[in-house]
């Protein structure tokens, strides 16, 4: 480790162009969620112990992150950062979240 302090650089986009852009992959990245919200209950059951990405509003699975971005990216080269990944655990448990 160095001791010098992390800089961090923050920037006012102004630009129409970039903004449209960031509202266009956020509208994609909220249907996508919803995609999922509305499909959790199968997914979650059948996928257990697989990687799963949405994107265009369609799962793809595997069982490491990179094949299931590779499929969705492939499918869905649009998307860009606006796909979403998740692991389904194997086994089905409580889990607890905090802060």
């Amino acid at each position: 480790m160095t001791d010098q302090p992390m800089r961090i650089t923050m920037e006012e986009v102004t630009d129409p162009a970039e903004l449209a852009q960031a509202r266009e992959q956020d509208e994609r990245f909220a249907r996508n969620s919803a995609w999922l919200q509305r499909h959790a209950t199968e997914i979650y059951t059948r996928y257990r112990g697989k990687c799963i990405c949405v994107a265009g509003e369609e799962l793809f699975t595997a069982d490491s992150p990179e094949e299931a971005l590779s499929q969705a990216r492939a499918a869905h080269p649009e998307e860009g950062g606006s796909i979403l990944m998740r692991y389904i655990p194997r086994e089905k448990v409580a889990r607890i979240y905090a802060y």
